[in-house]
């Protein structure tokens, strides 16, 4: 927690719908003190930083290598700063990434709590036997953090 009383709070995994909306219009919604932080969710932006900055590479398995690096810096940076760290598996896409996150935030000692479809628990049942909350929604993570920061139901 930040000196001044405020949880950093990191966003990780499925891009693709507004999960991070509903965590942002709930947080509000219940007046906590969270910072909410998360990856560069703009595909494009996250697939070409490390060519755009550090220069162009022939083999893309040489240009995802490079994003990747250069992307690892803000989520190593992020998920080290974390008070407690969301992950998001959505079912239409692999998150490898967000399995990642969710793997280097335990080695940290970070309190996680997982968020995903009851589908989708027997294929997760390795990442949400390390967190300390599974959640199917938006709204339960909230209702996770108001509790964890307030002792409120």
């Amino acid at each position: 927690m930040a000196s001044n009383g405020t949880w950093n709070v990191y966003l990780s995994g499925e891009i693709h719908t507004d999960w991070r909306d509903q965590i942002k219009t709930g947080v509000a919604a219940r007046n906590l003190p969270v910072d909410l932080v998360s990856p560069v969710t703009d595909h494009a932006v996250s697939d070409d930083v490390g060519v755009e900055i550090l220069g162009p590479e022939d083999d893309p398995f040489w240009k995802d290598h490079k994003g990747a690096r250069v992307n690892a810096i803000r989520t190593r940076t992020l998920i080290a700063s974390a008070d407690v760290v969301v992950v998001r598996f959505g079912d239409k896409y692999r998150q490898w990434n967000a399995a990642f996150d969710a793997g280097y935030a335990t080695a940290l000692g970070k309190p996680i709590i997982v968020l995903h479809d009851p589908s989708l628990t027997h294929a997760l049942k390795e990442v949400d036997g390390a967190a300390l909350a599974v959640a199917e929604t938006p709204e339960q993570v909230v209702r996770l953090l108001d509790y964890t920061i307030n002792g409120r139901l």
